[in-house]
């Protein structure tokens, strides 16, 4: 059976430096971390559990190396398989941009872990911004399948509702990304009123305007 999103040298060569970098790091993570280690940060940038050193050490890079497995096996285990090819250069950006927000986080919790003062909580709103916004812009260049994208009945089942639902849905991402990218620099109180608007949008919309296509339809 032919790979469906054909890897090579260009397309696994950066995920896998990545995570080689990240798993060698972390034995010297686990060397000089404390006993605790801060695993979540609540709206204020505040931690509010700890975890053991060999777990803020090592769960990140062995989620990394399987999110990186993942995404090689699962296209073998989509009934659409042969939808892969028109959308494969976009299917290894993802891996590869999936992969390295992991491990920039893994490495900001790291560094914050050894003492370094640093707004966590600014940062990583920032990042999870210019995800939302990344995947906002290749969103509509996905193509029907049963593990990338708006995955819905309405979308499953037919190529226009799914084509124009990733088109608008992208625009929806972009404005969740600014708006992410707020979250840190508003104050404490509104923060988490913004990022129920936000899951709001991101859930809501696509769901409700692809619900109006196949109604639209007739289908």
């Amino acid at each position: 059976m032919s790979n469906p999103i054909k890897p090579n040298f260009k397309t696994e060569l950066l995920p896998l430096v990545i995570i080689l970098i990240t798993g060698g790091a972390s034995f010297y993570f686990f060397k000089n971390f404390p006993a605790e280690v801060p695993m979540h940060w609540n709206m204020a940038g505040e931690v509010d559990r700890y975890g053991s050193k060999m777990m803020g050490a090592f769960l990140f890079p062995a989620i990394l190396l399987g999110m990186y497995l993942l995404f090689l096996v699962l296209p073998f285990m989509d009934p659409k398989k042969e939808r892969y090819a028109q959308f494969r250069k976009v299917y290894h950006l993802f891996k590869l941009m999936m992969i390295f927000f992991m491990a920039l986080i893994y490495f900001l919790a790291s560094l914050s872990a050894l003492g370094f003062d640093f707004n966590i909580g600014l940062w990583v709103s920032v990042m999870v911004g210019a995800l939302f916004i990344f995947i906002g812009n290749y969103l509509g260049k996905i193509k029907s399948n049963w593990f990338m994208g708006i995955r819905l009945p309405w979308t499953l089942s037919s190529e226009e509702n799914w084509n124009k639902t990733h088109r608008f849905s992208g625009l929806v991402y972009i404005l969740a990304g600014f708006l992410m990218m707020m979250m840190g620099l508003i104050p404490l109180g509104f923060r988490l009123y913004l990022f129920i608007f936000v899951l709001v949008l991101l859930v809501v919309l696509p769901v409700g305007y692809s619900f109006l296509l196949f109604r639209k339809s007739g289908d």
